[in-house]
């Protein structure tokens, strides 16, 4: 099969000729979904990713018409790392959407000076004193990860099982996780609580293991099945090469 087509009813994927388009396709999803949101109730909440791949789309989003001073933004997961660090998803997010999207109100996960259970805590009381995310835009390894829902992680089995929103999860050996094996994350039940949820992925190596996640439907080896396999929308995949 060709990379550039794809097949399955668990997802909705939209193949985009080129990078510029990717971009400007995904951050004018976006905006329409926060906008509507801010249209419907009169606020947005916008859940985001670290990594390389989505800062371009970031960056575009930002010089979108969106009331930015109605819209809450906050992490799909993080590292064990102060929100000040270059490393931390908090500093990317700052970095690439924030300075330009004026007014906009950010949450880290990591609270300077907190231990990790208490940051934890903390996130899931945001969350349930929130309204539900309007979005989430999510990225996956190359190992099947998705958020910090590692493989092989010795949490991995609990966090799935989790009730609350977010978890920590120690990623020790796994190699997805770098040198920052503590995480915070959404769980499979934060992500249900996501209005509508997007995958953005770049380059053909990255839907060779999207079409072996679902071949295996293995979510404790693939936990990026752990976003596709819920109940209500489709997640919508956005891909190029």
């Amino acid at each position: 099969m060709s990379p550039t087509t794809f097949h399955d009813d668990r997802i909705e994927f939209i193949n985009h000729g080129d990078a510029d388009g990717w971009i400007e396709a995904v951050a004018a999803e976006m905006a329409q979904t926060l906008n509507h949101d801010i249209n419907e109730v009169g606020r947005a909440r916008l859940l985001l990713s670290g990594g390389t791949t989505p800062a371009p789309v970031y960056q575009a989003l930002a010089e979108l018409d969106v009331h930015w001073d109605r819209v809450e933004v906050s992490l799909a997961d993080e590292r064990w790392l102060s929100p000040q660090d270059r490393d931390s998803n908090a500093w990317l997010v700052r970095e690439h959407l924030l300075k330009r999207a004026e007014g906009a109100h950010f949450d880290p996960l990591v609270r300077i000076g907190k231990p990790l259970p208490e940051c934890v805590y903390t996130a899931n009381l945001q969350a349930q004193h929130s309204q539900p995310p309007s979005l989430v835009a999510l990225g996956m390894g190359n190992d099947g990860h998705t958020a910090s829902l590692f493989p092989g992680s010795k949490d991995l089995a609990r966090t799935l099982e989790s009730t609350l929103p977010y978890a920590a999860l120690d990623a020790t050996g796994c190699p997805g996780a770098n040198q920052w094996p503590l995480r915070i994350t959404l769980t499979p039940h934060g992500l249900r609580q996501c209005r509508q949820r997007l995958l953005l992925l770049r380059g053909k190596q990255k839907l060779q293991v999207l079409r072996q996640a679902l071949d295996s439907n293995d979510a404790q080896q693939y936990p990026i099945l752990n976003a596709i396999n819920l109940e209500g929308a489709r997640l919508r995949v956005h891909w190029a090469d």
